[in-house]
């Protein structure tokens, strides 16, 4: 079991930041790597960005390199999303999840824990 609480979300105008974060807790040492989703009305969720637990190994969608930076503080069990350049396209609600397999995809299918998530909305 791996719980994780989003938080950070909020209502930011175009060209604004913010930055989310995920503490997880629970049984964690069988994650492989977390990422971040997002999830606007409608539509499927779709990848932003994920980190592998050894190495940092990143990985973004391409609406997004440039602008989001995913990291992590392993001591403190916290994964993060700086969020720059916020465009309305950005809004979502944002997830994020770990990944306990020895491979990791920018895919939702390969995550396991899902957090409640913590809501974007960016305007114009």
């Amino acid at each position: 079991q791996v719980q994780l609480v989003e938080s950070g979300g909020g209502s930011v105008q175009a060209g604004g930041s913010l930055r989310l974060s995920c503490a997880a807790s629970g049984d964690t040492s069988s994650t492989y790597c977390m990422g971040w989703f997002r999830q606007a009305p409608g539509k499927e969720r779709e990848g932003v960005a994920r980190i592998t637990a050894v190495g940092a190994s990143t990985d973004y969608a391409d609406s997004v390199k440039g602008r989001f930076t995913i990291s992590q503080d392993m001591a403190k069990n916290t994964l993060y999303l700086q969020m720059n350049r916020l465009k309305p396209e950005d809004t979502g609600m944002y997830y994020c999840a770990t990944n306990a397999l020895d491979y990791c995809a920018l895919v939702p299918s390969y995550f396991t824990y899902w957090g409640q998530g913590t809501q974007v909305t960016v305007s114009s």
